[in-house]
């Protein structure tokens, strides 16, 4: 008997999204809100890899803002929303936009 070959799970995609326009990502530094509180921030609501968020926190820290990801834009403003909640939670300005992508 052979053994059973399974296939990858097919993943559907909203064809509406998948044609929607790109939105820019982008973290501007402050002097208030702690490093730490930013790395984390980028890894767990921008699903970053530790190292990546730290070069982005690093970029932002030394050039004023950094570009953090492309997403679609209802997908970008709700990721946003959630930092900047997380952040005023704890008393942190810090301070997320999107730019379109040309």
């Amino acid at each position: 008997m052979l053994p059973e070959i399974k296939t990858p799970p097919r993943i559907q995609t909203d064809k509406a999204s998948a044609l929607e326009p790109l939105w820019r990502v982008i973290i501007h530094n402050d002097n208030i809100t702690p490093m730490d509180f930013v790395i984390h921030t980028l890894a767990n609501i921008f699903h970053l890899a530790r190292l990546h968020a730290l070069q982005v926190m690093y970029t932002a820290h030394y050039n004023g803002q950094a570009y953090v990801q492309s997403l679609p834009q209802a997908e970008g403003q709700r990721r946003i929303g959630m930092a900047h909640t997380s952040a005023r939670l704890n008393g942190y300005p810090l301070q997320f936009t999107l730019e379109r992508e040309d």
